[in-house]
């Protein structure tokens, strides 16, 4: 894939996640997909995605900052969501909280194959 049809697809992604088209989801991560360095495999990230907006109904991905350098894609995310309940271990509830993500992902065969995710939990912590 070429950086412009990494970058279309990642887009395409990020549509599928907020529209939670989870029938959809085979069609940009493949099926041994690995998250921070452990497979979770396309069931096991599907999963985790559906219970992320099961804790933060509002939860929209919103795309700051993209670099491609085939195969990997650099990724800044931001969120502003009410969280219900807690969000990586802090007491929100309900609370509006904005934080960013850093992510990089490894395209292999047009489809996400790694996952690096690394969140600004500190962000949270202090909006608490």
């Amino acid at each position: 894939m070429t950086s412009e049809e990494m970058k279309g697809a990642y887009r395409a992604y990020i549509a599928c996640l907020n529209k939670q088209d989870w029938e959809n989801l085979h069609r940009y991560v493949a099926d041994q997909v690995e998250y921070n360095g452990k497979t979770t495999g396309l069931k096991g990230y599907r999963a985790m995605l559906v219970e992320d907006f099961l804790a933060i109904p509002d939860l929209c991905f919103t795309i700051t900052h993209l670099a491609s350098d085939p195969p990997i894609i650099a990724s800044r995310l931001a969120f502003d969501c009410t969280p219900i309940g807690q969000l990586f271990g802090f007491p929100v509830n309900g609370k509006r909280v904005r934080f960013d993500e850093n992510v990089f992902y490894e395209f292999r065969d047009g489809k996400i194959q790694s996952v690096w995710s690394v969140i600004d939990k500190a962000a949270i912590a202090s909006q608490i």
